[in-house]
């Protein structure tokens, strides 16, 4: 079985940089018609040059991520194949103590995460059960599991929160063919944010970090992106409510 994706759609949210570029180019590679969102333009430009379908959309606006659906499908006249839930992050955040998290940053980490996974699921699902099929796949994390190594209280707690969502949506849209499942990265360097993250560590910090990981190296948004094709295509048809963990050997 060969994996090829044309004729699909394919929709990847926050796929300017990092695992949602690669997660985008490895679709269209594979033939699919890809769209993708982000609020960075200069790099989505960059993604249209190589072919993707671009918009500026922020996902923190529940209602401008279900336009963007409709648009998409408007465009192509017919339902989304596939959705990569990748948005997400610290947005800019660090590790403060619990007292000191106001509700505004606890809120947009949140709303970045779990709220844009859900707007978006919830504007493909119509579409999808249409047509009887369609697959989502969520990335997480590592913390979806365990604690976090950003510290960041309402990160672990979004990523938490959207396994469990997979979980669900995996039971509730299973009856109408459509397949939900989850990746979770280990740590990989993959912006300024992670970059700065892993710059942050000692010396022997990152040692260890590698020396944990079975394959003795970090990982690559190439990896991720794999494991994203695999879980949505045609190989992974009986594969639901899963989470991958693509961490190495962690």
């Amino acid at each position: 079985m060969n994996l090829d994706f044309s004729g699909r759609t394919v929709v990847v949210s926050g796929g300017a940089i990092g695992f949602g570029r690669a997660i985008a180019l490895s679709f269209l590679d594979l033939g699919a018609r890809v769209f993708a969102c982000d609020i960075l333009e200069p790099e989505l430009a960059a993604l249209a040059d190589a072919g993707v379908e671009t918009a500026r959309v922020d996902l923190t606006d529940r209602a401008a991520a279900a336009d963007w659906i409709r648009r998409v499908e408007d465009r192509t006249g017919a339902p989304v194949d596939v959705l990569v839930n990748n948005a997400g992050g610290v947005a800019g955040q660090a590790f403060t103590p619990i007292e000191t998290v106001t509700d505004e940053a606890w809120d947009r980490i949140i709303a970045i995460n779990l709220g844009a996974a859900m707007a978006l699921s919830r504007a493909c699902a119509p579409g999808m059960k249409a047509a009887g099929r369609g697959a989502i796949v969520n990335i997480t994390s590592g913390a979806a599991l365990k604690a976090s190594l950003t510290g960041v209280q309402a990160y672990c707690a979004a990523k938490h929160a959207m396994l469990g969502l997979t979980r669900q949506l995996c039971h509730e849209l299973g009856p109408f063919g459509i397949r939900v499942n989850s990746v979770a990265p280990g740590f990989v360097q993959t912006n300024a944010a992670t970059a700065a993250q892993w710059a942050s560590y000692s010396e022997a910090k990152r040692a260890a970090i590698v020396e944990g990981v079975a394959l003795r190296r970090l990982g690559t948004p190439e990896d991720i992106a794999r494991a994203v094709v695999f879980l949505a295509s045609d190989l992974a048809g009986f594969i639901s409510g899963e989470i991958l963990s693509v961490n190495g050997g962690h």
